[in-house]
């Protein structure tokens, strides 16, 4: 008898039953890497609604010199592509999908471009820059772990 993952499909051989040297490191990474992709969707999510809700306390000079004069469409993207891109991520590491790696790589990506355009209107402006950096750059890291549609799933 085969275990079942979270979605009730049967789970590879090597996962459902232990067996393969890393069939704990990968599941543990599976785990992992979903909740921090989930939590940077969430994070994404609730940073987008603050700006649409219009953002007290957040100057608007930090767009001075940007094609933006309110932080509507900036949240919007944040919302939709960044958040977007991470939760369909995390959704593919927890369903175990094929494709589950690249989709975590470019989730990653997507917001490590978000900063670096971020930075290059607004330049440093908060504690929470570097530490997105280091989020984004923790993500892919894990990502690049995660063995992909065209590598053993041991």
């Amino acid at each position: 008898m085969h275990a079942e993952n979270s979605l009730g499909r049967p789970a590879p051989e090597s996962e459902s039953t232990g067996s393969g040297p890393l069939s704990g490191r990968n599941a543990a990474l599976r785990q992992v890497l979903g909740a921090l992709l989930a939590l940077g969707a969430l994070c994404a999510f609730d940073g987008g609604y603050y700006g649409l809700s219009g953002a007290k306390g957040v100057p608007r000079q930090w767009l001075q010199g940007s094609p933006f004069r309110d932080y509507v469409i900036p949240s919007l993207i944040l919302v939709c592509v960044v958040g977007g891109a991470l939760l369909l991520a995390a959704i593919a590491v927890y369903a175990r999908w094929p494709h589950a790696r690249p989709l975590a790589v470019a989730a990653a990506s997507v917001l490590l471009v978000w900063l670096a355009v971020q930075l290059a209107i607004t330049g440093y402006v908060s504690w929470m820059q570097p530490t997105t950096a280091a989020f984004a750059v923790v993500l892919l890291t894990l990502a690049l772990l995660l063995p992909g549609p065209g590598r053993a799933r041991q």
